[in-house]
Protein backbone atom coordinates (compact mmCIF):
# COMPACT_ATOMS: atom_id res chain seq x y z
CA UNK A 1 0.00 0.00 0.00
CA UNK A 2 1.02 3.60 -0.48
CA UNK A 3 2.02 5.11 2.86
CA UNK A 4 0.82 8.71 3.38
CA UNK A 5 3.34 11.41 4.28
CA UNK A 6 1.27 12.46 7.29
CA UNK A 7 -1.04 10.64 9.66
CA UNK A 8 -3.27 11.30 12.65
CA UNK A 9 -2.01 10.66 16.17
CA UNK A 10 -3.08 11.36 19.75
CA UNK A 11 -0.22 13.56 20.98
CA UNK A 12 0.44 14.05 24.70
CA UNK A 13 1.00 17.78 25.14
CA UNK A 14 1.32 18.05 28.93
CA UNK A 15 -0.39 16.95 32.10
CA UNK A 16 -3.90 15.78 31.26
CA UNK A 17 -3.69 17.05 27.66
CA UNK A 18 -3.84 14.80 24.62
CA UNK A 19 -4.67 16.28 21.21
CA UNK A 20 -5.47 14.34 18.05
CA UNK A 21 -3.48 16.11 15.37
CA UNK A 22 -1.62 15.49 12.09
CA UNK A 23 2.01 14.42 12.41
CA UNK A 24 4.63 13.12 10.00
CA UNK A 25 4.38 9.40 9.31
CA UNK A 26 7.48 7.70 10.77
CA UNK A 27 10.30 6.71 8.46
CA UNK A 28 12.05 3.41 9.00
CA UNK A 29 15.68 2.39 8.70
CA UNK A 30 17.54 -0.91 8.15
CA UNK A 31 16.12 -3.83 10.12
CA UNK A 32 12.93 -1.93 11.02
CA UNK A 33 9.24 -2.30 10.24
CA UNK A 34 6.49 0.21 9.59
CA UNK A 35 3.18 -1.10 10.94
CA UNK A 36 -0.29 0.25 10.23
CA UNK A 37 -2.01 0.19 13.63
CA UNK A 38 -5.39 -1.52 13.57
CA UNK A 39 -5.98 -1.84 17.33
CA UNK A 40 -4.34 -0.57 20.51
CA UNK A 41 -5.67 -1.10 24.02
CA UNK A 42 -5.78 1.70 26.58
CA UNK A 43 -3.57 0.76 29.54
CA UNK A 44 -3.58 2.37 32.98
CA UNK A 45 0.20 2.79 33.03
CA UNK A 46 -0.13 5.21 30.09
CA UNK A 47 -3.11 6.90 31.73
CA UNK A 48 -1.06 7.58 34.87
CA UNK A 49 1.70 9.16 32.78
CA UNK A 50 -0.85 11.40 31.07
CA UNK A 51 -2.99 12.25 34.09
CA UNK A 52 -0.08 13.08 36.40
CA UNK A 53 2.33 14.48 33.81
CA UNK A 54 4.98 11.90 34.70
CA UNK A 55 6.93 12.31 31.44
CA UNK A 56 7.88 15.35 29.40
CA UNK A 57 5.78 16.13 26.28
CA UNK A 58 5.36 15.71 23.38
CA UNK A 59 4.92 11.94 23.12
CA UNK A 60 2.56 9.45 21.52
CA UNK A 61 1.58 6.71 23.96
CA UNK A 62 -0.08 3.33 23.41
CA UNK A 63 1.75 0.02 23.65
CA UNK A 64 -0.82 -2.79 23.29
CA UNK A 65 -0.42 -2.65 19.53
CA UNK A 66 -1.64 -4.89 16.72
CA UNK A 67 -1.56 -4.12 13.02
CA UNK A 68 -0.28 -4.85 9.52
CA UNK A 69 3.29 -4.50 8.18
CA UNK A 70 3.29 -1.92 5.38
CA UNK A 71 7.05 -1.43 4.90
CA UNK A 72 10.08 -3.60 5.64
CA UNK A 73 13.56 -2.17 6.15
CA UNK A 74 16.59 -3.83 4.58
CA UNK A 75 17.70 -6.78 6.68
CA UNK A 76 14.44 -7.19 8.65
CA UNK A 77 14.46 -10.93 8.10
CA UNK A 78 11.31 -13.02 8.41
CA UNK A 79 8.76 -10.29 7.69
CA UNK A 80 6.92 -9.15 4.60
CA UNK A 81 4.43 -6.46 3.68
CA UNK A 82 0.98 -7.69 4.63
CA UNK A 83 2.03 -9.65 7.71
CA UNK A 84 -0.39 -9.23 10.62
CA UNK A 85 1.62 -8.65 13.79
CA UNK A 86 1.72 -7.63 17.43
CA UNK A 87 4.83 -5.85 18.68
CA UNK A 88 6.26 -5.45 22.19
CA UNK A 89 7.68 -2.00 22.91
CA UNK A 90 10.29 -3.35 25.37
CA UNK A 91 12.75 -6.20 24.70
CA UNK A 92 15.83 -6.96 26.87
CA UNK A 93 19.43 -7.43 25.73
CA UNK A 94 19.63 -10.95 27.30
CA UNK A 95 23.29 -10.35 28.14
CA UNK A 96 23.49 -8.01 31.17
CA UNK A 97 23.53 -8.45 34.97
CA UNK A 98 19.74 -8.24 35.20
CA UNK A 99 19.02 -10.42 32.18
CA UNK A 100 21.25 -13.16 33.61
CA UNK A 101 18.90 -13.14 36.62
CA UNK A 102 15.80 -12.93 34.38
CA UNK A 103 14.93 -9.50 35.81
CA UNK A 104 14.25 -8.28 32.30
CA UNK A 105 12.29 -5.16 33.24
CA UNK A 106 15.43 -3.82 34.98
CA UNK A 107 17.66 -4.30 31.91
CA UNK A 108 18.93 -0.94 30.52
CA UNK A 109 18.04 -2.03 26.98
CA UNK A 110 14.57 -3.12 28.10
CA UNK A 111 13.98 0.32 29.60
CA UNK A 112 14.50 1.86 26.14
CA UNK A 113 11.24 2.08 24.20
CA UNK A 114 11.64 0.49 20.79
CA UNK A 115 8.40 1.56 19.07
CA UNK A 116 7.52 5.12 18.13
CA UNK A 117 5.04 7.13 16.10
CA UNK A 118 7.21 10.23 16.45
CA UNK A 119 8.79 12.42 19.15
CA UNK A 120 10.41 10.68 22.14
CA UNK A 121 9.61 6.94 21.77
CA UNK A 122 6.62 6.05 23.99
CA UNK A 123 4.90 3.12 22.31
CA UNK A 124 3.11 5.04 19.57
CA UNK A 125 0.03 2.83 19.31
CA UNK A 126 -2.36 5.78 19.56
CA UNK A 127 -1.42 6.70 15.99
CA UNK A 128 -2.15 5.35 12.53
CA UNK A 129 1.39 4.05 11.91
CA UNK A 130 4.32 3.04 14.12
CA UNK A 131 8.01 2.46 13.51
CA UNK A 132 9.26 -0.77 15.09
CA UNK A 133 13.01 -0.55 15.76
CA UNK A 134 15.51 -3.24 14.85
CA UNK A 135 16.07 -4.87 18.26
CA UNK A 136 12.32 -5.17 18.70
CA UNK A 137 11.96 -6.70 15.22
CA UNK A 138 14.58 -9.35 16.07
CA UNK A 139 12.87 -10.61 19.24
CA UNK A 140 9.66 -8.72 20.02
CA UNK A 141 7.24 -9.22 17.11
CA UNK A 142 4.71 -12.06 16.91
CA UNK A 143 2.69 -12.87 13.80
CA UNK A 144 -1.09 -13.00 14.19
CA UNK A 145 -2.73 -16.13 12.75
CA UNK A 146 -5.52 -15.80 10.23
CA UNK A 147 -8.93 -15.68 11.87
CA UNK A 148 -7.70 -13.83 14.97
CA UNK A 149 -9.03 -10.27 15.27
CA UNK A 150 -6.67 -7.35 15.82
CA UNK A 151 -8.64 -6.49 18.97
CA UNK A 152 -7.97 -9.95 20.45
CA UNK A 153 -4.33 -9.81 19.33
CA UNK A 154 -3.78 -6.49 21.14
CA UNK A 155 -4.07 -8.44 24.42
CA UNK A 156 -0.80 -10.34 23.91
CA UNK A 157 1.26 -7.75 25.81
CA UNK A 158 -1.06 -7.36 28.83
CA UNK A 159 -1.58 -11.13 29.04
CA UNK A 160 2.21 -11.52 29.09
CA UNK A 161 2.55 -9.09 32.01
CA UNK A 162 -0.08 -10.97 34.04
CA UNK A 163 1.31 -14.36 33.03
CA UNK A 164 4.74 -13.27 34.26
CA UNK A 165 3.28 -12.12 37.58
CA UNK A 166 1.35 -15.37 38.09
CA UNK A 167 4.48 -17.39 37.35
CA UNK A 168 6.38 -15.29 39.90
CA UNK A 169 3.64 -15.54 42.54
CA UNK A 170 3.31 -19.29 42.10
CA UNK A 171 -0.31 -20.07 43.08
CA UNK A 172 -0.74 -23.74 43.90
CA UNK A 173 -3.66 -26.16 43.78
CA UNK A 174 -5.84 -25.80 46.84
CA UNK A 175 -4.44 -22.42 47.91
CA UNK A 176 -6.77 -19.48 48.38
CA UNK A 177 -5.83 -16.57 46.11
CA UNK A 178 -7.47 -13.21 46.79
CA UNK A 179 -7.44 -10.84 43.80
CA UNK A 180 -8.21 -7.21 44.65
CA UNK A 181 -9.63 -5.45 41.59
CA UNK A 182 -11.50 -6.98 38.66
CA UNK A 183 -10.84 -4.49 35.94
CA UNK A 184 -9.34 -5.85 32.70
CA UNK A 185 -6.04 -6.74 34.41
CA UNK A 186 -7.68 -8.22 37.50
CA UNK A 187 -9.92 -10.37 35.31
CA UNK A 188 -6.89 -11.62 33.40
CA UNK A 189 -5.39 -12.59 36.76
CA UNK A 190 -8.57 -14.47 37.62
CA UNK A 191 -8.35 -16.41 34.34
CA UNK A 192 -4.64 -17.18 34.68
CA UNK A 193 -4.36 -17.87 38.40
CA UNK A 194 -7.40 -20.14 38.23
CA UNK A 195 -5.51 -22.42 35.83
CA UNK A 196 -3.31 -23.50 38.76
CA UNK A 197 -6.19 -25.14 40.61
CA UNK A 198 -6.16 -22.46 43.32
CA UNK A 199 -9.46 -21.20 44.75
CA UNK A 200 -10.02 -17.62 43.59
CA UNK A 201 -11.81 -15.01 45.71
CA UNK A 202 -12.03 -11.57 44.11
CA UNK A 203 -13.26 -8.06 44.86
CA UNK A 204 -14.44 -5.13 42.79
CA UNK A 205 -16.85 -2.25 43.51
CA UNK A 206 -18.59 -2.58 40.11
CA UNK A 207 -21.34 -5.19 39.97
CA UNK A 208 -20.93 -6.10 36.29
CA UNK A 209 -17.23 -6.80 36.86
CA UNK A 210 -18.07 -9.02 39.81
CA UNK A 211 -20.43 -11.00 37.56
CA UNK A 212 -17.70 -11.43 34.93
CA UNK A 213 -15.25 -12.52 37.61
CA UNK A 214 -17.58 -15.34 38.65
CA UNK A 215 -18.02 -16.35 35.01
CA UNK A 216 -14.25 -16.45 34.54
CA UNK A 217 -13.69 -18.79 37.49
CA UNK A 218 -13.77 -16.89 40.78
CA UNK A 219 -15.41 -19.03 43.48
CA UNK A 220 -16.69 -15.96 45.33
CA UNK A 221 -16.68 -12.25 44.49
CA UNK A 222 -17.38 -9.30 46.78
CA UNK A 223 -17.53 -5.54 46.84
CA UNK A 224 -14.25 -4.54 48.56
CA UNK A 225 -16.28 -2.28 50.88
CA UNK A 226 -18.26 -5.28 52.14
CA UNK A 227 -17.21 -5.91 55.77
CA UNK A 228 -17.68 -9.66 55.19
CA UNK A 229 -14.65 -9.97 52.89
CA UNK A 230 -12.00 -10.55 55.54
CA UNK A 231 -14.26 -12.82 57.61
CA UNK A 232 -15.19 -14.92 54.58
CA UNK A 233 -11.55 -15.34 53.49
CA UNK A 234 -10.70 -16.53 56.99
CA UNK A 235 -13.70 -18.83 57.07
CA UNK A 236 -12.53 -20.45 53.83
CA UNK A 237 -9.02 -21.00 55.25
CA UNK A 238 -9.75 -22.35 58.73
CA UNK A 239 -9.18 -18.89 60.19
CA UNK A 240 -5.73 -18.34 58.64
CA UNK A 241 -6.24 -15.87 55.76
CA UNK A 242 -5.34 -15.90 52.06
CA UNK A 243 -2.22 -17.75 50.92
CA UNK A 244 -1.61 -15.26 48.10
CA UNK A 245 -3.06 -11.78 47.48
CA UNK A 246 -2.73 -10.08 44.10
CA UNK A 247 -3.27 -6.31 44.30
CA UNK A 248 -4.61 -5.38 40.86
CA UNK A 249 -6.05 -2.03 42.01
CA UNK A 250 -4.08 1.14 42.72
CA UNK A 251 -6.19 2.45 45.61
CA UNK A 252 -3.95 2.72 48.74
CA UNK A 253 -6.53 0.94 50.88
CA UNK A 254 -6.17 -2.13 48.65
CA UNK A 255 -2.71 -2.84 50.07
CA UNK A 256 -4.03 -2.41 53.60
CA UNK A 257 -6.83 -4.86 52.82
CA UNK A 258 -4.31 -7.30 51.38
CA UNK A 259 -2.40 -7.27 54.66
CA UNK A 260 -5.55 -7.77 56.74
CA UNK A 261 -6.83 -10.65 54.62
CA UNK A 262 -3.57 -12.59 54.30
CA UNK A 263 -2.13 -15.21 56.62
CA UNK A 264 1.32 -15.25 58.25
CA UNK A 265 3.80 -16.56 55.69
CA UNK A 266 1.66 -15.45 52.76
CA UNK A 267 2.73 -13.75 49.52
CA UNK A 268 1.39 -10.33 48.54
CA UNK A 269 1.96 -9.18 44.97
CA UNK A 270 1.74 -5.48 44.08
CA UNK A 271 0.94 -5.13 40.39
CA UNK A 272 -0.91 -1.82 40.02
CA UNK A 273 1.44 0.47 41.96
CA UNK A 274 3.42 1.81 38.98
CA UNK A 275 3.81 5.51 39.80
CA UNK A 276 6.53 7.03 42.01
CA UNK A 277 3.79 9.23 43.43
CA UNK A 278 1.98 6.24 44.97
CA UNK A 279 2.78 5.50 48.60
CA UNK A 280 1.70 2.60 50.79
CA UNK A 281 2.16 2.15 54.52
CA UNK A 282 2.27 -1.27 56.17
CA UNK A 283 3.19 -2.62 59.57
CA UNK A 284 6.83 -3.70 59.75
CA UNK A 285 5.88 -6.47 62.15
CA UNK A 286 3.26 -7.79 59.71
CA UNK A 287 6.11 -8.39 57.25
CA UNK A 288 8.93 -9.35 59.61
CA UNK A 289 7.30 -11.10 62.56
CA UNK A 290 4.53 -12.67 60.47
CA UNK A 291 6.98 -13.64 57.70
CA UNK A 292 4.93 -12.31 54.82
CA UNK A 293 6.58 -11.78 51.44
CA UNK A 294 5.65 -8.44 49.85
CA UNK A 295 6.89 -8.13 46.27
CA UNK A 296 6.26 -6.48 42.94
CA UNK A 297 6.13 -7.56 39.32
CA UNK A 298 6.25 -5.22 36.34
CA UNK A 299 5.94 -5.47 32.57
CA UNK A 300 6.45 -8.44 30.27
CA UNK A 301 8.86 -11.37 30.04
CA UNK A 302 10.47 -12.32 26.75
CA UNK A 303 10.60 -15.92 28.05
CA UNK A 304 6.77 -16.04 28.14
CA UNK A 305 6.16 -14.14 24.91
CA UNK A 306 5.37 -17.12 22.68
CA UNK A 307 3.21 -18.84 25.31
CA UNK A 308 1.28 -15.62 26.02
CA UNK A 309 0.64 -15.21 22.29
CA UNK A 310 -0.57 -18.81 22.12
CA UNK A 311 -2.98 -18.28 25.02
CA UNK A 312 -4.46 -15.24 23.28
CA UNK A 313 -4.53 -16.56 19.71
CA UNK A 314 -5.88 -20.02 20.61
CA UNK A 315 -9.02 -18.67 22.25
CA UNK A 316 -8.11 -20.53 25.44
CA UNK A 317 -8.76 -17.31 27.37
CA UNK A 318 -12.10 -15.51 26.76
CA UNK A 319 -10.27 -12.31 25.87
CA UNK A 320 -12.84 -10.58 23.69
CA UNK A 321 -15.41 -10.75 26.50
CA UNK A 322 -13.28 -8.09 28.21
CA UNK A 323 -13.73 -5.52 25.43
CA UNK A 324 -16.50 -3.05 26.19
CA UNK A 325 -15.65 -0.27 23.71
CA UNK A 326 -14.02 -0.06 20.30
CA UNK A 327 -13.39 3.61 19.59
CA UNK A 328 -12.03 5.54 16.61
CA UNK A 329 -8.91 7.62 17.24
CA UNK A 330 -11.02 10.78 17.14
CA UNK A 331 -12.81 9.62 20.33
CA UNK A 332 -9.72 8.66 22.31
CA UNK A 333 -10.27 11.36 24.95
CA UNK A 334 -13.64 9.86 25.83
CA UNK A 335 -11.90 6.50 26.00
CA UNK A 336 -9.41 7.89 28.50
CA UNK A 337 -12.24 9.29 30.62
CA UNK A 338 -14.07 5.96 30.60
CA UNK A 339 -10.92 4.10 31.60
CA UNK A 340 -10.16 6.54 34.42
CA UNK A 341 -13.75 6.66 35.68
CA UNK A 342 -15.29 3.30 34.77
CA UNK A 343 -19.00 2.70 35.01
CA UNK A 344 -21.03 -0.48 34.92
CA UNK A 345 -20.65 -0.76 31.16
CA UNK A 346 -16.96 0.05 30.61
CA UNK A 347 -14.13 -2.45 30.81
CA UNK A 348 -11.33 -2.80 28.26
CA UNK A 349 -11.28 0.03 25.75
CA UNK A 350 -9.60 -0.55 22.40
CA UNK A 351 -8.69 2.28 20.03
CA UNK A 352 -8.90 1.65 16.28
CA UNK A 353 -6.69 4.35 14.70
CA UNK A 354 -7.79 3.63 11.12
CA UNK A 355 -11.38 4.55 12.03
CA UNK A 356 -12.38 8.18 12.20
CA UNK A 357 -15.60 9.94 13.16
CA UNK A 358 -15.89 13.64 12.51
Amino acid sequence: MEVPATMRAAVYRGRGRVLVEPVETPRIGPGELLVRVEACGICHTDLKKIEHGLLSPPRIFGHETAGVVVAVGEGAAGFAVGDRVVAFHHIPCLDCFYCERKLYAQCPTYKKVGITAGFEPAGGGFAQFVRVMDWIVRRGVEKIPEGVSFERASFVEPVNTCHKAVEQAGPRRGELVLILGQGPIGLLFTMLAGRSGAVIVATDPIETRRALSARFGAAEVYDPRDPRVEARVRQLTSGRGADLVIVAASAPQAVEQAMRCSRPGSRILLFAQTSDQERVEVSGAAICKDERTLFGCYSASVDLQAESARLVFSGELPIEDLISHRLPLSEIESGFRLALHPDGKSLKIVVQPQRWSE
